[in-house]
């Protein structure tokens, strides 16, 4: 779009939505890997240690 020098209001709103397409995607590839981290270490007793861990990912990369 940018090479094309198409409208530059159209090219962000086309920006925002891949953006907002690939968080979903993010969240969606962390939740069943996370489900089963988060089982494994309750039955190993680190159930504090994993939820921390999740936790730093998600304030490290400010997910919404």
């Amino acid at each position: 779009m940018v090479e094309e020098d198409e409208y530059c209001i159209d090219i962000l709103l086309q920006s925002k939505a891949i953006q907002k397409a690939l968080r979903e995607i993010d969240h969606l590839m962390l939740e069943n890997p996370l489900q089963k981290c988060a089982a494994d270490a309750t039955g190993k007793g680190r159930k504090d240690e994993a939820i921390k861990e999740v936790l730093q990912v998600f304030k490290k990369y400010k997910w919404n």
